[in-house]
């Protein structure tokens, strides 16, 4: 299949699948009320757990997931990750008591972390040049469509509905995503590596270590993210947290010496090597550090101090879509200015938190939608070409790899907006009087990490790094 294969259909279906895995990141917010109200009767920790299981899941196993979906076929991987994804929204929907209702989200987050890496790695392998920076703008875009339609859901169900029927309707939806992937996307050439010859000179290496390489990496990430989704609830000191650091950064310590002594590694960790990696993951996980703590406050100040009810609450939040999709188009005209457009847009989150910032209860809807606007098209701006900037340093056989690292910083910058803003709020007597601080603090902190990004960012001609161990072998269609 040549590299400028893509077709309408194909990326509507791809970028549909992305939409709907991220969507179920922010439905479930809007539907907190209801669940602890429901018959399930779960306690404030197991809400905690419905709403981070698949959080926690989806960032853990991205790395992994888009690997595996590198190196045995992305639409296998793409449909595996449909079918999980429905297989946890039934459990979900039919669950009797707490513990089967998150078993059903963590298994969904299996499945969302299967989708994400493997439809940006089908898309970079059938855009041709001219085609790639608008395909990422498509593509981070739904990731924007996806938070909107979740909150628009949850809404929606949460006022009208009933929380069991959101996750039903999501098995539906997903078999007719799985049927839109099979007919309209076709397969990609997948890397096939052997093992390189084993040198008198060097070291011996293992081979066959990828699942133990997999189960360290998802292991550490899954207790980091622990930490900081969990530091606000149990305290940022308590053995809680202090364990879930220490177990992560060991377990990533293990993982960094095998990947290093492996033959062929899931996953080479010398590609941090690269400034350019570096930036860009920087800069993305800044992005939606500041959306995320947008996101977390803006709920509950339309539906608490507004008094907004949740489908006038889904409804308000939708110009954040409509400036992403117009600052969008004038990234992809921007394409040869990468650096420029990235500080720009992360400069203008931070801007429009600092605005954000001011609002109160007498604040007219009017203004806050300015600061929303403000914070979208920076987003907008910004998210192309970091996404953009992840995959393109790293070889196009790893295509996978780098989606599951840029969605990683996602998802991490994603939990520590909300674990900062939370805990900001929670010296503060209510949201009124929290908002405030908590906005500015997230501002300054996106407004600082601009600056190491745009400092750290390299054009892809003189993007640093050690080049990645390479075997013998070809490619193979999947």
């Amino acid at each position: 299949m040549p590299s400028h294969a893509l077709k309408r259909p194909t990326l509507l279906a791809l970028c549909a699948c992305v939409l709907v895995a991220q969507s179920m990141v922010a439905a479930i917010n809007l539907l907190i009320p209801q669940l602890s109200s429901s018959s399930l009767h779960p306690s404030h920790a197991e809400i905690l757990w419905t709403v981070d299981a698949y959080v926690i899941v989806f960032a853990g196993l991205l790395i992994p997931a888009g690997a595996l979906g590198d190196r045995y076929g992305r639409k296998g991987a793409l449909l595996a990750g449909l079918t999980l994804f429905a297989a946890g929204a039934a459990t979900s929907a039919l669950a009797s008591g707490p513990a089967v209702l998150i078993a059903g989200r963590g298994l969904s987050g299996a499945g969302a972390a299967l989708i994400t890496p493997a439809t940006l790695s089908i898309l970079m392998h059938l855009s041709g040049p001219e085609q790639r920076a608008r395909s990422m703008g498509a593509w981070t875009l739904s990731i924007g469509l996806g938070g909107a339609a979740g909150n628009l859901g949850g809404g929606l169900a949460g006022q009208f509905l009933t929380w069991r029927a959101l996750f039903a309707v999501m098995v539906p939806l997903a078999a007719v995503l799985a049927a839109s992937v099979a007919l309209a996307v076709p397969r990609t050439e997948r890397s096939v590596r052997s093992a390189p010859a084993p040198s008198p000179s060097t070291r011996p290496r293992s081979s066959g270590g990828a699942p133990v390489g997999a189960l360290l990496l998802t292991a550490g990430l899954v207790a980091v993210l622990f930490g900081i989704i969990e530091g606000p609830t149990y305290g940022w000191t308590s053995a809680h947290i202090l364990g879930s650091f220490a177990a992560g950064a060991a377990l990533i310590a293990l993982f960094t010496g095998h990947a290093l002594r492996a033959s062929a590694p899931l996953f080479d960790p010398r590609v941090f090597g690269s400034a350019r990696l570096r930036a860009a993951s920087l800069g993305t996980a800044t992005g939606f550090f500041g959306l995320f703590a947008l996101f977390f406050v803006n709920s509950q100040y339309l539906q608490e101090v507004k008094g907004f009810g949740p489908a006038v609450t889904g409804v308000a939040i939708m110009p954040l879509v409509f400036g992403m999709a117009a600052a969008q188009k004038l990234a992809t005209r921007w394409t040869g200015r990468p650096r420029a457009v990235i500080g720009a847009g992360l400069a203008l989150i931070g801007l429009g938190l600092l605005g954000a910032s001011t609002a109160d209860a007498g604040t007219p809807y009017a203004l806050f939608v300015c600061w929303l606007l403000v914070i979208s098209a920076g987003a907008g701006l910004s998210m192309p070409a970091l996404t953009l900037g992840v995959v393109t340093s790293l070889p196009a056989h790893q295509a996978g790899i780098g989606s599951g690292l840029g969605t990683t910083a996602r998802e991490t910058g994603a939990a520590l907006g909300v674990a900062v803003t939370g805990t900001v709020l929670s010296s503060h007597s209510d949201l009124l009087h929290g908002m405030g601080p908590a906005l500015r603090t997230v501002a300054v902190v996106v407004l600082a990490a601009t600056v190491l990004v745009v400092a750290g960012y390299r054009p892809l001609a003189r993007a640093g790094g050690v080049p990645l161990r390479h075997g013998a072998g070809g490619t193979a269609v999947s």
